[in-house]
């Protein structure tokens, strides 16, 4: 059986956020194993951290990252359960650290956690003792990395609320073999306008990579609106189609009109921009996390009504 030192019970309190007395008897009752005294106590109900990981957490700060040599790009959504903590400098530190972790890790989120921090502590272990300090559930929920052999790798924070961590990051991947810092400018606003695309994100570069199920979708429903006119089939089609184009043109990055100059598709911003650059500029890839989104939030309630309800049921 392992010694029980007093270092080892610290440990085991910083990591869970449990009473220095209950920490004791856990590393007793498991011979001193640290990992399965952190399970023992989640069993007993008396870890912190545990009692918080079932609580919603849609709050929180994106982070993004770019390698010094501008070739890879990456960024993280880690989520809190409430605005207060996410501008916390302590989870505005971390949500930073890990995406620059995740420049060299990768993009699964699981082998993330699984991955150490720059004082060699594992990242899951890392966001535990952050929920027993901060005192709020934390949930590492999304990462993503983009890189080329050729060209760069643009990012932007909207909302930034410091360096490199906001309410919502994009990445934007251009492959060329023109000046770098020329493609930087440009890839900076091809992702300023990925985070302001409006009425939705872009779901694809180009319209080869949409999913055939989504525009077989989408003719179906066209289609049906069409008929609903009455028309030939021969007139139905071309409607069709004709919605389908305005379909492109919101959904394909390609297709849609520049946020900054809205006589330009972004496809001709591209060409446009090959005579300053110094060569062709093609979209590889692009991600955009804005924070919170697709999380079911938990339904706000009117205490002051809701105590005033139960008042008046006696």
């Amino acid at each position: 059986m392992a010694e029980i030192t007093a270092a080892l019970v610290k440990e085991l309190r910083e990591r869970t956020g449990a009473g220095m007395m209950d920490c004791k008897k856990a590393l007793t009752e498991t011979g001193g194993d640290l990992d399965a005294a952190i399970d023992w106590l989640r069993t007993k109900g008396l870890s912190k951290a545990a009692k918080k990981s079932d609580r919603v957490a849609s709050e929180g700060l994106v982070g993004v990252a770019v390698s010094s040599d501008g070739k890879t790009g990456a960024t993280i959504e880690l989520n809190s359960e409430t605005d207060f903590v996410a501008r916390n400098d302590t989870f505005k530190a971390a949500v930073a650290d890990l995406a620059a972790l995740a420049l060299t890790e990768g993009g699964d989120v699981e082998a993330l956690k699984a991955a150490k921090t720059k004082d060699g502590t594992v990242v899951a272990d890392h966001l535990t003792n952050l929920i027993a300090t901060i005192g709020e559930n934390m949930t590492l929920r999304r990462a993503a990395v983009l890189s080329v052999s050729e060209g760069v790798v643009a990012s932007y924070i909207h909302n930034a609320s410091g360096d490199n961590v906001g309410r919502l990051g994009v990445l934007v991947a251009l492959e060329s073999s023109g000046d770098q810092a020329k493609l930087a400018d440009l890839g900076r606003k091809i992702a300023m306008h990925v985070a302001a695309a409006s009425p939705a994100p872009a779901l694809s570069v180009s319209t080869e990579e949409l999913d055939p199920e989504a525009i077989a979708k989408e003719r179906e429903v066209f289609a049906a609106q069409a008929r609903e006119s009455g028309k030939p089939e021969n007139i139905i089609e071309k409607m069709v189609e004709g919605r389908l184009r305005k379909f492109y043109e919101e959904v394909v990055l390609l297709k849609q009109v520049f946020v900054m100059n809205p006589d330009q598709t972004i496809e001709q911003l591209l060409k446009d921009s090959e005579a300053s650059v110094g060569g062709p500029v093609k979209i590889t890839a692009f991600v955009r996390l804005a924070l919170g989104e697709g999380v079911e939030k938990a339904p706000e309630t009117d205490f002051a009504a809701e105590v005033a309800s139960m008042a008046g049921k006696k």
